[in-house]
């Protein structure tokens, strides 16, 4: 059974950073690609990045380009989101998945896997 699990959320000050990461566990990860997407209160689920299994692609969602960073360690199946230069609009649960694909995907439909979510809080 495929489990992942996020950490490293939190409150921060808008401009500040942070950093995510994903722990996935109970399945075969070779050749999946990973992502990172995010809901805040009354919003639909919002792509944030993905990365391939390879981590020689990339793709980001536009709110994010230039500040957020998408990599992974696939000896530790983890994939991390380095987010620099929020803002409080950037305030959601951020969810971790697993792709049914190998391209870095921003399709939500494409993720058969996901975490549970952590909390990012940005004040202003």
């Amino acid at each position: 059974q495929v489990q992942l699990v996020e950490s490293g959320g939190g409150l921060v000050q808008a401009g500040g950073s942070l950093r995510l990461s994903c722990a996935a566990s109970g399945g075969t990860f070779s050749a999946s690609s990973m992502g990172w997407f995010r809901q805040a209160p009354g919003k639909e689920r919002e792509f944030v990045a993905a990365i391939t299994w390879s981590g020689g692609s990339t793709s980001y969602g536009h709110s994010v380009k230039g500040r957020f960073t998408i990599s992974r360690d696939n000896a530790k199946n983890t994939v991390f989101l380095q987010m620099n230069s929020l803002k409080p609009e950037d305030t959601a649960v951020y969810y971790c998945a697993v792709s049914a694909t190998i391209f870095p995907s921003s399709s939500y439909r494409d993720y058969p896997y996901w975490g549970q979510g952590t909390q990012v809080t940005v004040s202003s």
